[in-house]
């Protein structure tokens, strides 16, 4: 149940009539898993955090610098040389006490990843390399945890969720081959601030939406943003029959 404290906190959302208290609960209660606590990581662990997710997993074996501060938007200047993740799970606890936040400054890999995964409810890729896109997206499949991927680079970013308890749900990979994809970072390509904060948001509010059981989330739908023209486009997903990884 939610104390007097919880229904004060998170009134706004109460108020929501397809929301309500059923609708808090299912936060309350859920384990969430945020692989990368930089640009996207950042508001995403802000929104749930202060959305009321129970427990928080941030994973990021990276330290904050300089030039982070233009965009990541959960650290200032005496963050910089500070483990990411727990920085960022410093903030989230600032924001809301109640909830679990766990930092893990580490890369996440192999046996270790995978039981990460199976241990949670739900995972958010806010990385910005293939290799790990690729990792998180296997390792979710085999424990059939919903994933919710989100990148930007430049001035342009998209969203999906991928969502293996749903047979006609494509994966990642269905997007994406392994073969023929060269990760393109912020440091070389660049970055506009603003976005990440709309990708990032985007990603939190379908985290809420799978969590709870409410809305339409973004299953089978690739969600893209050109900030700098500010359209967004929609493209249909559907499942690869010969996919490796979900087929």
């Amino acid at each position: 149940m939610l104390d007097d404290n919880e229904l004060l906190r998170y009134s706004r959302q109460l108020l929501l009539p397809r929301f309500d208290v059923e609708g808090q609960l299912a936060l309350k209660q859920a384990r969430v898993l945020v692989v990368g606590s930089g640009g996207l990581g950042c508001p995403v662990a802000l929104y749930l955090g202060a959305a009321g997710v129970g427990q928080l997993v941030l994973a990021d074996d990276d330290a904050v610098e300089l030039a982070n501060l233009q965009r990541q938007i959960a650290f200032d200047q005496a963050s910089v040389g500070r483990s990411k993740a727990e920085a960022l799970a410093e903030r989230v606890r600032a924001i809301n006490p109640e909830i679990s936040v766990t930092a893990r400054v580490e890369r996440l890999e192999g046996e270790l990843l995978a039981e990460v995964v199976a241990g949670v409810d739900l995972v958010l890729d806010c990385t910005d390399n293939f290799n790990t896109r690729f990792a998180l997206n296997r390792a979710c499949v085999e424990s059939r945890v919903p994933l919710v991927s989100g990148a930007a680079i430049r001035g342009e970013g998209q969203v999906s969720v991928f969502d293996s308890r749903d047979e006609a749900s494509p994966c990642y990979h269905c997007l994406y081959p392994e073969q023929g994809n060269e990760d393109l970072n912020c440091s070389e390509a660049g970055v506009i601030g603003p976005l990440v904060g709309m990708i990032g948001a985007t990603q939190a509010m379908e985290a809420i939406k799978v969590i709870s059981g409410k809305g339409r989330p973004l299953v089978g739908r690739l969600l893209i943003l050109d900030a700098w023209q500010m359209e967004w486009r929609e493209m249909k997903l559907a499942r690869d029959p010969d996919c490796p990884v979900c087929s």
